[in-house]
């Protein structure tokens, strides 16, 4: 069995009490895929930073991961000329 390993790059910038991050999936073979993730403190919260970071950091890689699987079905039909109805993400 081959190995491959792929890196994803999570950036985090905060200001205030809005978080925004960055995920890049950059080692994909002929691929860039890039997604953004934001949260706000609600003003009647108490503001933790680290809260912030985790629900950005989230919101991009599930977008990430949504954008590979919808490069997945783009590959799977360009090979089987069928349009793909059941793939499960």
């Amino acid at each position: 069995m081959e190995t491959e390993t792929w890196h994803v790059r999570v950036s985090i910038d905060s200001e205030g009490r809005l978080t925004r991050a960055e995920a890049r999936l950059t080692d994909k073979p002929d691929t860039v895929l890039v997604a953004e993730g934001m949260a706000r403190a609600n003003p009647a919260d108490e503001n933790v930073p680290a809260i912030g970071r985790e629900l950005a950091a989230a919101r991009a890689l599930s977008e990430l991961s949504h954008q590979l699987a919808h490069l997945t079905v783009q590959d799977i039909e360009s090979r089987t000329h069928r349009p793909v109805t059941h793939l499960r993400t």
